[in-house]
């Protein structure tokens, strides 16, 4: 897969929440990247019961070291620091998305929403799962 492929889906998943939010509202760009590290944490979640059922083993928070719960938050908290926060990069994305024609920025609103709605269920369905062991 390509680099450039990944990192544009990425910033276009920012410019949906983004937009989603309301950029008139203060801060969007903050809420938008903490909706995204929400995200991300979810799916370490969702791997992790998926871990548990799979491997047919028990897993606490307790039993987890404090360093590796660190990098855990640190791998997913710094890309998100420098791709949004750090600097201004975001905002030359959000003037190309914006210039996508309506029916370009409908599909992949679309395609957005099913990304979320599906980390979501899966989501709930991992807890389901990791409860019937």
């Amino acid at each position: 897969m390509n680099v450039q492929k990944v990192t544009k889906a990425y910033y276009y998943l920012f410019y949906k929440l983004y937009k989603w939010i309301g950029e008139e509202n203060g801060w969007a760009d903050w809420k938008a990247g903490v909706a995204i590290i929400a995200l991300e944490l979810l799916l370490v979640v969702i791997i992790l019961n998926y871990y548990v059922v799979l491997i047919d083993t028990t897993i606490s928070l307790g039993s987890i070291n404090d360093v590796a719960l660190y990098v855990c938050v640190a791998i997913i908290c710094i890309p998100n620091y420098l791709a949004f926060i750090r600097t201004d990069v975001w905002k030359d994305y959000v003037k190309k998305f914006d210039a996508l024609s309506i029916k370009e920025n409908k599909k992949g609103g679309r395609i957005v929403f099913g990304i979320i709605t599906f980390i979501l269920v899966n989501f709930l369905f991992s807890f389901y799962l990791y409860y019937q062991v």
